[in-house]
């Protein structure tokens, strides 16, 4: 499962006093960039843990159900980064396609 790591949203970053301001472009990159590597690194650990659910199951440690609840939920995980990774090239090619 994917779970947002940062609670402020895009473009907003909070304050000490915790009072949220505009966030300069530059950070706005940085926040969603962070956000991204945080997204994909847990793809990757719930792959991970896959593969050790299955070396278990192999064993007799752990029960069919949950190896295929964690398959599931990694294959739709899977799923969702190929989605935002088609989303986030469309942006693109439009804004290429923009004349200035």
């Amino acid at each position: 499962m994917i779970t947002n790591p940062v609670n402020a949203p895009v473009g907003l970053v909070p304050n000490i006093s915790g009072i949220q301001t505009k966030a300069t472009p530059a950070e706005a990159t940085e926040s969603f960039a962070t956000y991204l590597k945080s997204a994909l690194d847990s793809v990757a650990a719930q792959e991970q843990n896959v593969h050790k659910m299955n070396d278990q199951f192999l064993i007799g440690e752990v029960d069919e159900n949950k190896v295929i609840i964690a398959a599931t939920q990694a294959e739709l995980s899977l799923t969702l980064v190929g989605q935002v990774r088609n989303k986030v090239i469309e942006a693109y090619q439009e804004i290429m396609r923009m004349q200035v």
